[in-house]
């Protein structure tokens, strides 16, 4: 059964991101933060067929401590949910991704319409000055960015090294860091396709000064913070 439920929900999957991907390329006229809640279209649908179809729903804690200027989203990785969590959660967002993505057909196409910041992680050095370049520009436009330092998805209850990009980002730009948590690999796990029913729970944490801090000190406060979260909610069904 799950197997099924699974199946329908990627064909839902699949047919949402033709559909919207198809609405965004028109929404390229719009500013910025408009075209933004056209392609959240996607996400929203796909937590709701996730919800309705495979038994998967969230629910967040801290709400409270998302300020009211843009910020640096650092966050640990585990699942494709929580991306689409984050844009139902926090305002419009710009995520930092692999530049391979917006190759993908339909599915890239969305992407790059809600102004991502695309790299080549090959080129540690180019990607580094990119990020901070295009981040501040970002933040200007009133976008605010994710980053998941571990640089890929993890098992749940584990946690990979953190990258100093995020912070660096933060520092550089003055902007607030708001590290989260969460546990979404327990109901969509890494390299699966099944998804399995459950509750994920995201956690919004006290916002991180950055003003007069060193970026490697964000981001081991960031990563305290985090793990201290995670040890907080279920990291196994």
């Amino acid at each position: 059964m799950l197997f099924v439920r699974s199946t329908l929900f990627f064909i839902c999957q699949c047919l949402s991101a033709v559909v919207v991907s198809l609405l965004a390329l028109p929404s390229l006229l719009l500013p910025s933060l408009p075209r933004a809640k056209v392609i959240g279209l996607w996400a929203r649908f796909n937590l709701w067929a996730l919800s309705w179809v495979c038994g998967v729903s969230y629910r967040v804690k801290g709400r409270e401590n998302i300020p009211n200027e843009p910020a640096v989203i650092i966050s640990n990785h585990q699942s494709t949910i929580e991306t689409l969590c984050f844009q139902m959660i926090f305002p419009p967002l710009s995520f930092i991704l692999k530049k391979q993505l917006l190759w993908i057909p339909f599915f890239g196409w969305g992407l790059a319409a809600n102004r991502p910041i695309s790299i080549n992680r090959a080129d540690k050095r180019s990607a580094l000055n990119l990020l901070i370049k295009n981040s501040k520009q970002r933040l200007n436009e009133g976008r605010w960015l994710v980053v998941y330092p571990e640089g890929t998805r993890m098992p749940p209850g584990k946690m990979g090294q953190f990258q100093v990009g995020g912070a660096m980002m933060a520092t550089r730009s003055g902007a607030q860091v708001v590290p989260v948590a969460h546990n979404a690999g327990l109901c969509w796990p890494k390299d699966d396709f099944i998804k399995y029913p459950g509750i994920i729970d995201v956690i919004i944490g006290t916002p991180i000064e950055t003003s007069g801090k060193k970026p490697r000190d964000v981001n081991v406060e960031a990563e305290e913070v985090i793990k201290q979260m995670m040890e907080s909610i279920p990291q196994a069904r």
